[in-house]
């Protein structure tokens, strides 16, 4: 199994929209995914009109009953959303091992709820880098996180960069001195478009970042997936929509194969 956390300090930077095409993508290529929904907002769980109370992921980090794995389909299963994921934060907030309670129930339930029989886990967290964020972190092989072409997108990735390194050096074994996190961190350039003057500087600027894996361009297609609760991979299917759109779905075949590439 391999675990990715989509994680951005802003919003609005398109990491639901990524977590949840990507999902659908390897569903097409066979495999069998687990989402698990750490945002508060609960988008990526009404994307597939699921809305629990009990059950969610909240019963992971303060059990009050069993989590539920909702089967979606043959394929995807999510572990849903819970709206006041922030109190429950707050709840937390003392604990000496707060930051890694996710990584303890996923011990302690891998083959209990048949956590092993999925190929991939892709975790969605809020906007931030709180204690729910860094319990998804501390389970995860890779952690993507969208910047997009605007006043704050270099800036949002700086100090995401400074806050993770921090984590992990946190988080180490004092026998060893090796840390427990061993995600790495990789940026998607995310929203970008070819006609505008934020656009054209972003571009110029992540040609010095090494750590840039792929640019997604902007398009209204992708960025109204989840709205529309239709997923990229199944619009293409429309042969009418992909010849209309071509060049843009060749790319989103890129991006998807360039995600896979920095789990496996």
């Amino acid at each position: 199994m391999k675990i990715a956390t989509f994680s951005a300090i802003k919003g609005g930077v398109g990491k639901t929209t990524l977590s949840y095409n990507f999902g659908q993508w390897l569903k097409h290529q066979g495999k069998k995914v687990l989402f698990i929904d750490l945002d508060h907002q609960c988008n990526l769980t009404q994307t597939f009109d699921i809305y629990e109370h009990t059950g969610t992921v909240a019963d992971i980090f303060n059990p009050k009953s069993e989590v539920k794995i909702i089967k979606i389909d043959d394929s995807l299963s999510i572990i849903p959303g819970y709206m006041r994921l922030d109190e429950v934060e707050k709840s937390i907030a003392t604990q000496s091992n707060k930051d890694m309670l996710l990584y303890m129930w996923l011990e302690d339930h891998y083959q209990g709820l048949g956590l092993d029989q999925f190929d991939f886990i892709l975790i969605d967290t809020h906007p931030d880098f709180s204690t729910i964020t860094k319990n998804a972190i501390a389970i995860s092989h890779s952690v993507f996180s969208p910047i997009t072409p605007s006043e704050h997108g270099f800036s949002s990735r700086d100090i995401l960069i400074e806050r993770f390194n921090e984590f992990k050096n946190e988080m180490v074994d004092f026998k060893t001195r090796e840390s427990y996190i061993t995600a790495k961190l990789y940026f998607i350039a995310n929203m970008v478009k070819h006609n505008t003057k934020s656009s054209r500087e972003f571009r110029e600027v992540l040609n010095h970042i090494d750590d840039v894996i792929i640019v997604v361009p902007n398009k209204e297609l992708f960025n109204n997936t989840t709205l529309e609760k239709k997923s990229i991979t199944d619009m293409a299917a429309d042969k009418s929509i992909y010849n209309k759109h071509k060049e843009f779905f060749i790319n989103y075949e890129e991006v998807m194969k360039e995600l896979l590439k920095h789990i496996e």
